[in-house]
């Protein structure tokens, strides 16, 4: 993790759960992250936790529903810290409900969050890092309904098909990078079942944790450095993180 100490990350969805989890590995391995999140509230509480850490905490109110927000985000990263090296692409939402019975609104709310924002934020983080020729990672946080439409067994209308459409955005990205011989690694992560609020703000509900085995949000972020720390020559592609099933947290 040294070469990365004084680096600037920008991390999407800081707020809670896998995000906040991020933030607080990145920031405490000395990298320094401007976080973007809705809840200005809980981005001051997130900053004063964070003061004391080996790196800095920045934060930034942003709606990445809002295209104006996330180029404001980037234009701050390169005008205060001289662009960014590290995307983490985490903010998501999920709701639960059959396609038959789920409205437009919830459907454009979720590809907003789950694919335009991801989009966009690959698009002026690989500008930024091309423009001063930093070395880079890119992180998109998947889940494995990602991989297989119906793994949450639940209804999740389109839910699992924003995320396949995250998983072919990487795989093209992949590709794009490597013809421009961009000095970028990309690293898709695949959670399973992790214990956050997404559920319960998706109305799926809590309950499922005290049936299944589940992932707690750390076990996310240590994946994040883990892959992160590999040395520049080691591209850690796609990393798929599940519980144990014999183990309930």
């Amino acid at each position: 993790m040294e070469r990365w100490v004084g680096k600037l990350a920008i991390v999407t969805g800081v707020s809670s759960g896998i995000g906040e989890a991020i933030t607080r590995a990145l920031v405490g391995n000395g990298v320094n992250v401007l976080g973007l999140a809705r809840r200005e509230d809980k981005l001051k509480e997130l900053s004063k936790k964070l003061e004391k850490s080996k790196g800095s905490f920045h934060y930034a109110k942003c709606d990445v529903r809002q295209e104006k927000d996330i180029l404001n985000a980037f234009t701050l990263a390169e005008n205060k810290f001289g662009g960014i090296n590290i995307l983490v692409n985490n903010a998501g939402i999920a709701t639960s409900g059959v396609i038959t019975d789920t409205t437009t609104e919830n459907f454009e709310a979720v590809l907003d969050v789950n694919v335009l924002a991801p989009a966009i934020c690959i698009r002026e983080a690989i500008k930024s890092m091309r423009k001063n020729k930093k070395e880079g990672h890119i992180f998109n946080i998947n889940s494995v309904a990602g991989l297989r439409a119906t793994a949450a067994g639940i209804p999740l209308h389109i839910y699992p098909a924003s995320k396949f459409a995250l998983r072919g955005m990487t795989e093209n990205l992949r590709v794009e990078l490597a013809k421009n011989k961009d000095i970028i690694r990309l690293t898709s992560i695949y959670p399973g079942l992790v214990k956050t609020e997404i559920l319960e703000k998706g109305n799926v509900g809590n309950k499922i944790f005290d049936l299944v085995p589940y992932l707690e949000t750390k076990d996310i972020s240590d994946s994040l450095i883990f892959a992160l720390s590999a040395p520049p020559n080691v591209q850690l592609e796609d990393l798929v993180i599940t519980p144990t099933a014999s183990m309930k947290a």
